[in-house]
C-alpha cells in the first residue's frame, strides 16, 4: 500500500523527469533514523550504525548524485545547440479545413529523440524537445505564435503548416513580443497575473476533442462550433495597455529506459497503460479481479450505458495517437498598474469548452494571487513580486516548472492539442483577429515572356 504524500512526490518528481535515486536514499536514511528512534536506539549507536556502513552507501550516494547533474548537464548542452525561433503565424481569410489539418501538423513535428548509442544519450545529452503553442492578445489584437526548435523542426513545422493551410502567412519578427515587458519591471506601474492550468484527472483520460464537435465532418460554416471562439473573444476584448499571453508548452513523451538516460532495467511504463487498464475495469475485464471460471461457466461482461461506450471508444482513439507531456500558462499584464479582476474568470471559463463531465476537464493548477498583499506581512510581498517576475522570466524562456505536484504536465494527444490550438475558420468572428489581407497565388505558367511586337 503507497503512503499517499510520498507517492504524490515521486509522481510529481517523475513527471518532470526528475532522477529521484539521490532523493530515496535520504528518505530511506530518514526512515532509518526514525526506525531507531520508535524502538529505542540511541543517536550514539544510530551514528556509528552509519559511519560503520560509510563505505557502502556513499559511494552510491555520491553515484547517483553525479549522475543526475551529468544527465542535467548535457541535457542542457543539447537544448541550447538547437536554438529557439518564434514564428508568427497569420490565418488565411477561409480556413475549410478541421483542425484535423493542425493534428497532422502537430503528429508530424512529434520527435522522441531517440537515441541510437548510449554515446547519444551521456554524451550529447538527446533529448525530446520543448515546443510552444501560443495564443496572445496584445491591446485586443489577437496573434498566433509557436516557439519551435531551430535545427530540428522549425523547416518541418513551416512546410507542414503550408501544406495544411494553403494561403497561411508565417514570419519570424526580429523581436519576440515577449520582450515587450523586462522580466525587471516595476510592480508600482506593470501588474503581471500568471496562472497554471492542466488537466483534473489523470492525462490519459481525454477532454473534448473537435471530434466531440463535429468538427471532423466538416460542416458548413454557420453551423460550426468552434471551442476556442470564447477565448478569442476575450483576448479580442481588452483594452490598449493591457496584455494576455498564453502559451501550451509540450514535450514528446518518451518512455523511460537506460538507453534513454534513467537508471532502470528495461522500459518504463507507456502512457496508454493505464488507460487499457481503466477500459478493463469498465468492461470488468480487471485482470486483478478476474476469478477462475468453473466447467460450463461463461464470463459476465459488464453492462454498458451509452455515455461509458462513448468513452471507451473515445480512449481507444486516442490510444492510436501521438501524445505530448503538456501544461497550459497565462499571463494577464497590465502597463497601468492596475488589476482587472473581471477578466479572470472569461479566461478561466474559456477552457471549460473543453471540459466532458465522466471524462476530463481543463482547470487552474497554481496562480499567483494579489490579494496575498493584504494577508501577508509586508516583507512577503517583496517574495511575491519576485515570484511573478520569475513567471515572467520562465515564459519568456518556454519552460515550466512544476509549483505543486497537481501542477505537474499531463498526457495531451495531438487531437487534444488541436483543439485548443488551431487556426480558426470565418465562424471566429473576432474582429481584432489578424488574417492574411489578401488571397496570393502563383503566378499563371503560360504568361507571355519578352517583349511585345509592337
Amino acid at each position: 500500500m503507497e503512503v499517499p504524500i510520498l507517492a504524490s512526490v515521486f509522481s510529481w518528481m517523475d513527471d518532470n523527469d526528475m532522477d529521484y535515486g539521490p532523493m530515496m536514499i535520504i528518505i530511506d536514511l530518514f526512515l532509518i533514523l526514525l526506525g531507531f528512534f520508535l524502538f529505542g536506539v540511541s543517536a550514539a549507536d544510530a551514528f556509528s550504525f552509519f559511519i560503520f556502513l560509510l563505505p557502502i552507501w556513499l559511494p552510491v550516494v555520491l553515484f547517483l548524485v553525479f549522475f543526475s547533474k551529468w544527465d542535467e548537464a548535457v541535457g542542457k548542452k543539447f537544448w541550447a545547440n538547437q536554438g529557439r525561433t518564434t514564428l508568427r503565424i497569420i490565418p488565411p481569410q477561409e480556413v475549410f479545413k478541421s483542425p484535423e489539418a493542425m493534428e497532422f501538423v502537430l503528429a508530424q513535428i512529434h520527435n522522441v529523440a531517440n537515441p541510437d548509442n548510449l554515446m547519444q544519450t551521456y554524451l550529447d545529452g538527446k533529448r525530446p524537445l520543448d515546443f510552444s503553442l501560443e495564443i496572445v492578445s496584445i491591446g485586443g489584437e489577437v496573434r498566433f505564435y509557436v516557439n519551435v526548435p531551430t535545427k530540428k523542426t522549425r523547416d518541418a513545422f513551416e512546410a507542414n503548416m503550408y501544406a495544411q493551410y494553403p494561403g497561411v502567412e508565417i514570419i519570424e519578427e526580429p523581436v519576440d513580443y515577449a520582450g515587450e515587458v523586462p522580466i525587471s519591471f516595476d510592480p508600482s506601474k506593470t501588474t503581471v497575473f500568471s496562472v497554471h492550468m492542466g488537466k483534473k484527472k489523470d492525462g490519459f483520460l481525454p477532454i473534448k476533442t473537435y471530434i466531440d464537435y463535429g468538427l471532423d465532418k466538416l460542416p458548413k460554416e454557420e453551423e460550426k462550433l468552434d471551442p476556442m471562439t470564447p477565448m478569442l473573444e476575450v483576448f479580442g476584448s481588452i483594452k490598449q495597455h493591457e496584455r494576455i499571453y498564453m502559451q501550451i508548452l509540450i514535450k514528446s513523451f518518451r518512455r523511460d529506459s537506460f538507453k534513454n538516460g534513467q537508471l532502470l532495467l528495461g522500459e518504463g511504463p507507456n502512457w496508454s497503460d493505464d488507460l487499457f487498464k481503466y477500459i478493463n475495469k469498465l468492461m470488468n475485464r480487471d485482470p486483478e479481479k478476474r476469478t477462475p471460471l468453473a466447467a460450463g461457466e461463461t464470463e459476465e461482461m459488464a453492462r454498458l450505458t451509452s455515455g461509458e461506450r462513448d468513452t471507451i471508444m473515445t480512449l481507444e482513439r486516442n490510444a492510436d495517437k501521438y501524445a505530448y507531456k503538456g501544461a497550459i500558462r497565462w499571463v494577464y499584464i497590465n502597463h497601468q498598474g492596475g488589476f482587472n479582476s473581471d477578466l479572470i474568470n472569461p479566461i478561466i471559463r474559456s477552457f471549460s469548452q473543453y471540459d466532458v463531465n465522466t471524462r476530463n476537464a481543463i482547470g487552474v493548477r497554481w496562480r499567483t494571487d494579489f490579494d496575498y498583499k493584504d494577508i501577508i506581512p509586508g516583507g512577503k510581498v517583496k517574495a511575491l513580486n519576485a515570484l511573478r517576475k520569475q513567471e515572467l522570466k520562465e515564459y519568456k524562456m518556454r519552460k515550466y516548472f512544476p509549483k505543486c505536484g497537481i501542477d505537474s504536465p499531463r498526457i495531451f494527444t495531438v487531437e487534444e492539442l488541436a483543439t485548443m490550438f488551431h487556426l480558426p475558420g470565418q465562424v471566429a468572428q473576432t474582429p481584432t483577429l489578424t488574417r492574411v489581407g489578401s488571397t496570393r497565388g502563383e503566378a499563371p505558367a503560360n504568361l507571355p515572356t519578352g517583349e511585345l511586337p509592337l
